[in-house]
């Protein structure tokens, strides 16, 4: 075991062989007949797929051969190791695009442009919903497949009562302008319900009459639709995930179920850009509805790129899209995993008077207005300071695309409009993931072990390779931290920074959120109500999200946010977490040159080495996340009983007391809240910083002894598929050597 490897800094030594707590962390085309998207794939790479493919499929077949081999055997610690290492092998992590954008802005027709299908109803301004849909390869067979979630029945019976009592609290509530943005209740319920939502109670609308379309949601299940075409699939989906009655597809349609569903997966067979890429259409201000809005929040939070989508007309004065984009910049930047922000720019062809000019007119105008369009959309970016806390200019581009066009190939060429850009983005996104390249090296570094141990090999070269690789552990894991103290040394200065400033400037952040500024009481009563009944959190319909649990956090969250951006970068690569990861060796290339007797064994440990390097950078990212949140959710948390009682004044003088209960609150917690929600989050990264050391400590020694102090003729002989598998390596490699020379 390694203990002593604690760097003794002035200030504070963390030791990081503790045992860590047991706390859980969860921090995870088919072408149409035109063949849109493939003649974007060259010939070249569509056969380098296939051979991958083709490569894999035969690596695979030939592990679980050996599995099945293994398990006919004795269970010997070598034996249940190397089963679980082939069982590790499988892992398939997707990239997820999030797309963002208000009603009518072309998010449906873009979605639709990029992976060639006619797959998303498009066409109506009016059609809004807070259902998800992610769109995303079927791998398994050649249909058209529809998983739709919907929320629990319990949730929906809170939904209906918190309804019915908004009514019975304020009965004339839709004639009150300060209820204006809440008027898409009623436009759910007429959804659902049709006009017999009125006269019934939440206990009548219960009734099973209403879901016998949909017995899923009642026996809480998913719903799964398969289809033979796009256009079935689209047709099939729309009661599910739009509410537009003057549509032409919605003239048969006598219930809408949208209200009652969380999330809408589709899968399109026969299309590659989509293996390890999942597009997610998303709301912009998430979902007044828990686990609904749990689940964008998560979504959101996983998503590799975010594409903000306006129309060209005016898209840096839209309002609406910036303020989605400062509604999740926390999200998706300290608080999440993005490292690329799209701003698209859709309907680039839409000039009046086209019909007399020339296409070289079409095109110049057509030119001259998207480069104005992109020059005013980054001017307008650089002046959002919140959100460059989370992202640098590098992060932001912006593009102007055409759908139609794209779709049509009429006045433009294939490169006026920029979807082909994006389309080359989700390729190298998709290509980035690299499941057979993974796969086939730990493969062969399993059989090298299998075939090593069964060897034997030079008893005293192993001692030797033994003692120098845990030299090489020890050292690794004093650099590794060493630069996580220091990172949690800086991180703790700039907290305590913000709890100072929070506590002093708490009475500020309340005021600006109870008392807003042209706003009389009567108008802001009901705000307030939504705040309190909803744990400090008004979702308006449209316009920005009022969290006063954000508000009170914004001082401790904006003393970290350049600090944690260095310390945790989205990229991945660099930082004293991820850096220093990257950095770990066992230094076996070198070993393998000396000592050749135990070749086997070390090509294990290299392919190791780095499987558990990439297990360690995917929890690092996942819990940054927890981490980052931690700062807003402790503060919720201290807050919840006041909101409580807040929530419990009715009638006149309700605004005041409500007011003054927060205050009141906020006021005696001043001294104890920012305090706790910066050991939260110190404790939350000591425990990450454990288990890295402890988990790269346990791992490389577990792998190290197994491997060079193990030897076990009883297990099979794998030399026939190591062979194989070496072959089909070295193939790979090539292959992808040759792609990245011609990328230059």
């Amino acid at each position: 075991m390694i203990h002593n490897v604690h760097p003794q800094h002035h200030e504070e030594v963390i030791d990081l062989t503790e045992a860590e707590p047991s706390t859980s962390y969860n921090g995870k085309r088919k072408r149409d007949s035109q063949g849109e998207t493939s003649e974007w794939q060259s010939p070249t790479k569509r056969q380098r797929d296939e051979s991958e493919a083709m490569m894999l499929t035969d690596v695979k077949t030939v592990m679980r051969n050996v599995y099945v081999r293994l398990r006919n055997q004795d269970n010997t610690k070598l034996n249940t190791f190397l089963k679980t290492k082939i069982n590790d092998l499988e892992t398939d992590k997707r990239e997820l695009v999030g797309v963002f954008g208000r009603t009518g802005a072309g998010k449906s027709s873009l979605i639709n442009a990029v992976i060639g299908e006619k797959l998303l109803p498009t066409g109506s301004i009016s059609a809004c919903t807070s259902v998800m849909i992610k769109v995303e390869a079927n791998r398994h067979n050649l249909k058209y497949e529809v998983d739709i979630e919907f929320i629990t029945e319990e949730e929906w019976k809170d939904e209906l009562w918190s309804i019915n009592q908004l009514s019975v609290d304020n009965p004339d509530w839709e004639k009150k302008s300060y209820h204006d943005d809440l008027c898409d209740i009623a436009e759910k319920l007429s959804a659902l319900y049709g006009g017999e939502w009125k006269e019934k109670t939440p206990e009548n609308l219960m009734d099973n009459k209403y879901f016998k379309e949909i017995p899923e949601f009642l026996q809480s299940r998913k719903k799964t639709l398969t289809c033979n075409s796009a256009e079935e699939l689209s047709a099939e989906i729309v009661k599910y995930t739009r509410n537009d009655t003057k549509q032409e597809e919605a003239k048969e349609v006598k219930r809408w179920y949208w209200p009652l569903v969380k999330c809408v997966t589709i899968r399109v067979p026969k299309n590659n850009l989509l293996q390890h890429v999942t597009i997610v259409d998303l709301p912009g201000n998430g979902d007044r509805n828990k686990s609904r809005d749990e689940m964008w929040k998560r979504i959101v939070g996983n998503c590799s790129a975010v594409w903000i989508v306006a129309g060209i007309d005016r898209a840096a004065s839209e309002r609406e899209s910036w303020e989605i984009l400062q509604n999740v910049s926390g999200l998706i930047g300290n608080g999440g995993e993005c490292q690329q922000i799209h701003f698209i720019c859709t309907k680039s062809d839409d000039i009046e008077d086209l019909d007399d000019r020339s296409e070289h007119d079409i095109r110049t105008r057509i030119l001259k207005r998207n480069k104005e369009a992109k020059e005013e959309v980054l001017k307008e970016f650089g002046k959002l300071h919140a959100i460059k806390e989370h992202f640098s200019d590098y992060s932001f581009k912006v593009f102007t695309v055409s759908s139609r066009e794209f779709l049509k190939r009429k006045h433009l060429n294939k490169k006026s409009t920029e979807i082909p850009q994006l389309l080359n983005f989700l390729k190298n996104l998709n290509d980035c993931h690299s499941e057979t390249l993974n796969y086939v090296s730990g493969a062969r570094g399993i059989l090298s072990l299998i075939q090593g141990a069964r060897s034997g090999g030079a008893s005293g070269q192993k001692t030797v390779v033994c003692k120098q690789l845990k030299k090489n552990i020890h050292d690794h894991l004093g650099l590794i931290t060493k630069a996580m103290t220091k990172a949690y040394i800086a991180l703790k200065k700039y907290l305590s920074e913000g709890v100072e400033n929070s506590k002093r400037s708490s009475k500020r952040s309340l005021k600006s959120i109870l008392y807003p500024a042209r706003k009389s009481g009567s108008a802001f009563h009901g705000t307030l109500r939504c705040i309190v009944n909803n744990g400090g959190i008004y979702q308006p319909k449209k316009g920005k999200q009022l969290n006063l649990n954000l508000k009170l956090a914004s001082f401790l969250t904006a003393s970290i946010n350049e600090e944690f951006r260095k310390t945790f970068p989205n990229e991945g690569k660099h930082g004293p977490f991820f850096g220093v990861i990257n950095a770990f060796s066992l230094d076996t290339e070198r070993l393998i040159q000396q000592y050749n007797d135990v070749k086997l064994q070390l090509i294990f440990l290299k392919t190791e080495e780095e499987k558990i390097k990439t297990k360690l950078k995917r929890e690092i990212c996942d819990r940054k996340k927890t981490i980052y949140h931690s700062l807003m959710e402790t503060i919720e948390k201290s807050m919840q009983d006041c909101y409580k009682r807040a929530a419990e004044f009715k009638g006149t003088g309700s605004l005041l007391n409500m007011r003054h209960t927060i205050e009141r609150h906020v006021s005696e917690s001043n001294n104890i809240m920012f305090d706790q929600a910066k050991e939260v989050m110190l404790n939350l990264l000591k425990d990450l910083m454990r288990y890295i050391f402890k988990t790269l400590e346990e791992t490389m020694r577990e792998s190290t002894e197994l491997s060079l102090k193990t030897n076990d003729d009883l297990i099979p002989d794998v030399s026939t598929e190591l062979t194989t598998v070496e072959k089909l390596f070295d193939k790979l490699k090539h292959i992808l050597e040759e792609e990245m020379s011609q990328n230059g």
